[in-house]
């Protein structure tokens, strides 16, 4: 049995041989999370809409590793245009609505390709 676990989600796939997140013991490390629609697998134009695919793609990450979101711990953001955090935190007040109980948050402004406005990557502590 081996003691690390590849965690993949069928609605969001990197296109490299690399999976979702890693679970090894009770630490979850997410890769990077973009914003594809994952019905489609296309980019969204506006960062609301990338910020919503997101975070929905950081749930399932989270869940299909056993855990919750009340798991993470912390958040890395990367945004094209770190003024553009309103969607962001539009998004973290859904996921995270109590003030005394959210992860750490980091964000970060990088040049991103194929049309994406923000990336996020998280890492859980689960059980």
């Amino acid at each position: 049995m081996t003691r690390r676990k590849s965690i993949h989600i069928g609605e969001f796939k990197h296109a490299n041989p690399i999976p979702n997140a890693c679970h090894i013991g009770n630490l979850l490390m997410s890769g990077v999370i973009l914003g594809r629609d994952p019905a489609t697998g296309k980019m969204p134009e506006k960062i609301e809409d990338q910020c919503a695919n997101m975070f929905g793609h950081m749930k399932a990450i989270v869940e299909a590793g056993g855990g919750a979101t009340s798991d993470i711990i912390k958040m890395t953001v990367w945004l094209q245009d770190r003024t553009q955090r309103a969607p962001v935190n539009t998004e973290w007040l859904k996921m995270f609505p109590d003030e005394h109980s959210r992860p750490a948050r980091h964000a970060l402004q990088m040049d991103m390709e194929n049309g994406a406005l923000v990336q996020c990557d998280f890492t859980a502590v689960i059980g």
